[in-house]
């Protein structure tokens, strides 16, 4: 098999449109697999397609390619329609040949469901035979006391070892996960990987304990499947520290995430978002608007040096009888306050249908950011904390908009880029065995954090021949 992955500057236009979180870069991937079938004999290229503006089709492409001078349209996208009118938006694909039929496996962009398993016995009409979201079909794979909450399926590969096809599929947090799919349609969980809890390779470099960032991005198995490699790409090599309100009776710590396609206090020059907040509301387009710094007497003037303009936005509304313009998401909100002169957004979690404790970690929705701006969210008891209102769960509710709060303080703490794990392939106790970590030095050192490009590993690539070699895409 011959795969191929080229990346281009799409942007996730309708993802973002959604509300969705996407799968890190954008990319044509392609494999081409002999099929012997039926209805098809030859050389089949299987082609992913990721939309690329208001314009973009999603779904897989089968192309005959055994004269690849002349290659002849089998099927173009296929795919689940659950989204959208069009095929849903697919990251990668993967195909192979159990003799008498073919299947293939699909990256689902736009669900939850995102194991997307066709039957191409008839290229020229796949049909749609399983989905699978493994964060419900099989919970045991998640670590949710680890902090690592973002599962889902950016690849896959697919091997028949002994008298089992086996797909490695990888779950980004939920770490690498083989499935048993001698029945396609039916697929069982075989095991899957943990994360080291502290970080092994962060600890042996730099002495920090802190609980691995998950990132499963890509695998392979060894030739002779003694061993499967697995490789974690990270976007950047700090993480948001603790959440504090710095002034004021309720100082202290608070819980916090960053918001899914925000940006993290890293970007600062000071790797720290701090300073005075001010409740801006609900933030929408359609909501009152978004209140300008320069507009809150005295505010400008008391910014200390290094403090950014903080404005907190509440998600919503929902069921606010003060605001009945309709939701929106985080970006969208982020937008307006960029436009009215802020420099980051500090997100509040909605109401909570009854009483306190509300859910942890905070959620505040997330995508559809057009800006590179930090973006935290907190929960709604910090967000009365930090105006100095009672909690309350009820409306009405917190500070008129333009209300300057107190201080607050989230920095950032170095944990190195994403590197390599070697897996046994023996199973244990339903887990395959972590033998092994590799990165290379800079990856680990905060003197190589910024400046001199993204120091992750992307993919791996196993030799066919030699059991003992692996190359990796740095």
């Amino acid at each position: 098999m011959v795969g191929y992955e080229r990346r281009t500057n799409c942007q996730p236009f309708d993802l973002l449109r959604a509300g969705l979180s996407y799968r890190g870069d954008k990319t044509c991937q392609s494999d081409v697999v002999n099929i012997t079938t039926r209805f098809f004999s030859g050389n089949m290229l299987v082609m992913n397609n990721e939309h690329c503006g208001k314009n973009g089709k999603g779904g897989i492409a089968l192309y005959d390619v055994t004269n690849p001078l002349k290659p002849f349209k089998l099927s173009e996208h296929f795919g689940d329609r659950g989204f959208i009118n069009d095929a849903n938006d697919i990251h990668s694909a993967f195909a192979w040949d159990t003799g008498d039929n073919a299947y293939a496996v699909m990256v689902d962009n736009f669900e939850t469901t995102d194991v997307d398993i066709l039957d191409i016995t008839n290229p020229s009409r796949p049909r749609l035979i399983k989905e699978l979201n493994l964060n419900t079909t099989f919970p045991s794979i998640v670590q949710p006391d680890l902090g690592a909450t973002s599962s889902f399926l950016h690849d896959m590969t697919v091997k028949k070892i002994g008298a089992k096809w086996v797909m490695l599929l990888s779950y980004w947090d939920g770490g690498f996960v083989q499935l048993d799919v001698t029945n396609p349609a039916n697929p069982t969980l075989i095991g899957d990987t943990d994360y080291t809890n502290p970080d092994p390779l962060l600890l042996e470099r730099t002495g920090v304990r802190l609980s691995p960032e998950g990132n499963a991005h890509q695998a392979e198995f060894t030739s002779i499947n003694r061993f499967f490699i697995g490789t974690d790409e990270d976007f950047g090599p700090y993480r948001v520290g603790q959440f504090q309100i710095t002034t004021g009776p309720n100082g202290g710590v608070y819980p916090s995430v960053i918001v899914p396609g925000a940006a993290a206090p890293s970007i600062l020059p000071d790797k720290t978002l701090n300073g005075p907040v001010v409740y801006g509301g609900y933030g929408c387009p359609d909501s009152a608007a978004v209140t300008s710094p320069a507009s809150i007497p005295g505010y400008l003037a008391s910014l200390q040096p290094g403090e950014e303009k903080i404005v907190a936005l509440q998600r919503g509304p929902d069921g606010d009888p003060s605001a009945t313009e309709p939701a929106c998401f985080p970006g969208e909100k982020a937008h307006e306050a960029v436009v009215a002169g802020w420099d980051a957004v500090l997100f509040v979690a909605r109401h909570v249908v009854s009483s306190p404790p509300e859910p942890l970690p905070p959620f505040c929705g997330s995508g559809a950011f057009v800006e590179v701006v930090v973006g935290i969210c907190t929960t709604h008891e910090a967000y009365h904390k930090l105006f100095n209102t009672p909690v309350s769960f009820t409306y009405p509710d917190g500070p008129a908009i333009g209300t300057t709060g107190e201080r607050i303080r989230v920095d950032s703490i170095f944990d190195g880029w994403g590197y390599v794990h070697l897996f046994s392939n023996t199973l244990s106790g339903g887990k395959f065995a972590e033998l092994d970590t590799y990165a290379i030095p800079e990856a680990h050192d905060p003197a190589f954090a910024s400046g001199f490009g993204d120091l992750t590993v992307h993919e791996v690539a196993t030799d066919p021949q030699a059991a003992d070699r692996a190359y990796l895409a740095y």
